[in-house]
């Protein structure tokens, strides 16, 4: 037993500490950059401008050029509607809720919905009456967070709940203090 484990400890040394020539062999190619983070949030506080010819407020959030990511034209892209609500015992909370959201009116019906590109987002607000006097608590000082997820992980974590952004926080481990405030 004993000359087995010595014959393979002599055997691994020799194949790993040495080439042909008893110098170590060339070194491997080189990797791509790492990304500097999973994921990444940004966060605006926008009002909406009025469109007449298409009946719809419209505001455009910059993705900054140095958020990095996996595959721009592939990776999700969240949004979601900050809202603060009282509960029953007159406590204000923070809630996220996830776009596209419904807002059923007296004059009809409004929706928040959102398209993107690589370098920007474009959040909408869309009804079926006339908006030019929607009421500015829908319009102004709107406050939006924005989370690009690489599309390898959000393939591989299929039980991901996009709907609940504490979740999506949580699993991809971001922080508040990693929220990036769009310009």
């Amino acid at each position: 037993m004993k000359k087995i484990f010595t014959l393979l400890f002599v055997t691994t040394f020799l194949f790993t500490s040495c080439s042909d020539d008893g110098e170590p062999g060339p070194q491997g190619p080189p990797g791509e950059d790492g990304l500097d983070g999973l994921a990444y949030t940004l966060e605006e506080q926008i009002t909406f401008d009025y469109y007449d010819d298409t009946n719809s407020y419209s505001r455009v959030i910059l993705i900054p050029d140095d958020v990095q990511t996996i595959n721009p034209e592939a990776d999700a892209v969240l949004v979601y509607r900050y809202r603060e609500i009282q509960d029953n015992e007159g406590n204000f909370m923070d809630t996220w809720s996830l776009i596209p959201q419904n807002f059923f009116l007296n004059d009809g019906t409004i929706q928040y919905v959102y398209n993107h590109t690589a370098s920007d987002v474009e959040i909408i607000i869309e009804g079926n009456f006339d908006l030019s006097n929607l009421s500015t608590d829908y319009t102004n000082n709107q406050i939006f967070r924005v989370v690009v997820v690489p599309s390898d992980y959000l393939a591989s974590h299929n039980e991901l709940d996009i709907t609940n952004y504490n979740s999506v926080m949580k699993e991809l481990n971001l922080k508040t203090s990693d929220i990036k405030m769009a310009n």
